[in-house]
């Protein structure tokens, strides 16, 4: 029988990052994520991740809008510096002892290079 005393528990957070190697570059490469959360959250199913071009066709009503806001305003977007900055901004408040970092992008290379640029950061603080 395991008690509470004999289990470390570590506290994980997850956040939605997209990093390019500038902000403008990161906004674009997350222009889908709005879309593709509104497919899921709308009952349709998911929908594979749009391209920049394909999210920005979509037309988007005030329903919409509210109802993916809460992950679009929570998602990190940006630059290395300036996402890692919140990042530790997000563990500090959390008390986190690990980030859990997921990337979706249309482009797999797009989320790969995220994922180093983030990491190259980090590992710089």
């Amino acid at each position: 029988m395991y008690s509470r005393r004999h289990i470390d528990l570590l506290r994980v957070v997850s956040a939605d990052v997209v990093v390019a190697e500038d902000e403008a570059t990161a906004r674009e490469l997350a222009t889908g994520y709005g879309l593709w959360v509104r497919s899921i959250r709308s009952g349709e199913g998911a929908i594979p991740f749009p391209t920049p071009d394909e999210a920005r066709a979509h037309h988007w009503s005030a329903a919409d809008r509210e109802l993916v806001a809460d992950r679009t305003q929570t998602q990190f977007v940006g630059s290395p510096a300036g996402v890692a900055d919140q990042l530790e901004v997000l563990r500090d408040a959390t008390g986190a002892d690990e980030l859990l970092i997921t990337t979706i992008t249309h482009d797999h290379a797009d989320r790969v290079r995220s994922y180093e640029l983030l990491a190259e950061e980090w590992a710089r603080r």
